[in-house]
């Protein structure tokens, strides 16, 4: 609940069966934002305009103009571009951060550079700490992965935030009020269980069972960061974010 007493909401696009917004959705009510998810790659309809007080974008298997297989991507790069224009706030998760760079000018590239697969070490850069989600969090924290494609171009003013040994953009900002992150702080390590163990096996990554172990192992550190992201996020939404200070 906002100051004015108006729920805020969030509209959540979700792209594929199984990629739900997780924890994410629970965090985001924590602090009074109500989550609307849209199951977009089941045929549910996106809304021309948004209306809602944010944006969020999941992850999913394709490019941000794969619009053969996807439909529906259109209709979420509209979306984007009028969070940007009208400076709603936005956060875009894997596929969701790539369509971010894509609608402000980025370059995405299918099976680019080495694919990142489970819990993996990211590096919050010099420019997180100032940024109002950002800020603050350890410097070397983890988050899980799941990807093949990648950012290979940041739009022009974007502000680069976090990077990892074997993918540089892993989350950035547009403007006062939009992320893009490569990773997926919405899951937890029980995700990995149902990861597709060939898709894994051609990727040259390890077993989903040893990338859930190692996930488990890193989960508390991470769902501390992540839960204080989340509402950081919430509370941008709700009008209640004190700005990054000692």
């Amino acid at each position: 609940m906002s100051g004015t007493g108006v729920t805020a909401t969030a509209l959540v696009v979700q792209n594929v069966s199984g990629g739900g917004p997780g924890r994410w959705a629970a965090w985001l009510t924590e602090r009074g934002v109500t989550v609307r998810v849209v199951r977009a790659h089941e045929g549910a309809p996106l809304p021309d305009r948004l209306e809602d007080s944010a944006l969020v974008v999941l992850g999913g298997a394709f490019l941000p103009d794969d619009d053969v297989r996807a439909p529906w991507l259109p209709a979420v790069r509209a979306l984007l571009r009028q969070a940007l224009a009208e400076r709603t706030p936005v956060f875009g998760i894997c596929l969701g951060g790539q369509m971010l760079a894509h609608v402000a000018g980025g370059e995405v590239r299918g099976h680019h550079g080495p694919p990142e697969f489970g819990s993996t070490r990211l590096d919050l850069r010099p420019e997180a700490s100032d940024d109002p989600l950002f800020h603050g969090l350890p410097a070397h924290v983890s988050a899980i992965e799941n990807h093949v494609d990648a950012i290979t171009a940041l739009p022009a003013g974007a502000h680069w935030l976090v990077r990892s040994e074997h993918c540089p953009y892993q989350a950035f900002r547009i403007g006062s009020a939009a992320w893009g992150v490569q990773f997926h702080p919405e899951n937890t390590a029980e995700r990995i269980r149902g990861w597709n163990s060939d898709r894994l096996h051609r990727n040259g990554a390890p077993t989903p069972q040893t990338l859930h172990a190692r996930a488990l192992r890193d989960e508390p550190a991470a769902t501390e960061t992540w839960r204080t992201v989340a509402h950081r996020f919430a509370d941008i939404v709700t009008g209640t974010a004190r700005k990054p200070g000692p």
